[in-house]
């Protein structure tokens, strides 16, 4: 109940996190958070890899070898790293996530109350100020300074689906929406 007497509208969730959940709340959040960098970073140091390895070929003089080989190995490893990076976070996360089984989460004006086997978490909206909608849930990001933090809320998770626009407007008028 509100101050004024209202029932405060809620919305509630149950599921159990799959690795597909994490791996699009990394994406979202890599896109959104500190990471966003990274992803303009490794292609553009990639790039300058080849440019030295071609300058080193192609330019006046005997070309370094030591120099070729190493600009070889880091166009490589960013090639390899820069699109494994998400693979390899949401791998990571969902460990962690998975122990915990079931998810029950209730959104309101407030904010987002989890509950599984083993913790009780509620969450202030001035915490988790912004969300994504993807086709499949909603992501919630956090107010960090490196915006490091997401946290998602399946879709499939809802009772009805006309609890995705009553979650869509909730969010819509606690959060802002990216």
């Amino acid at each position: 109940m509100t101050p004024g007497g209202q029932m405060r509208e809620s919305v509630e969730l149950v599921y159990v996190p799959t690795r597909a959940d994490v791996a699009d709340a990394v994406r979202v959040q890599m896109r959104y958070g500190m990471f966003r960098r990274l992803r303009w970073l490794l292609p553009a140091v990639a790039v300058l890899a080849v440019l030295v390895i071609a300058l080193e070929l192609f330019g006046p003089g005997e070309p370094d070898s030591g120099r070729v080989a190493l600009m070889a190995g880091l166009g490589t490893l960013v090639a390899v790293i820069g699109p494994l990076t998400p693979r390899l976070a949401a791998r990571q996360m969902f460990a962690m996530i998975e122990r915990q089984g079931e998810f029950r989460a209730r959104v309101d004006e407030q904010g987002v109350g989890w509950t599984t086997s083993d913790t009780e978490t509620v969450t202030r909206w001035p915490m988790l100020p912004r969300y994504v909608e993807t086709p499949t849930q909603f992501v919630l990001l956090s107010a960090d300074k490196a915006r490091a933090g997401a946290a998602a809320l399946p879709k499939r998770g809802l009772a009805d689906p006309v609890d995705v626009d009553r979650l869509r407007d909730l969010l819509d008028r606690s959060i802002t929406r990216l």
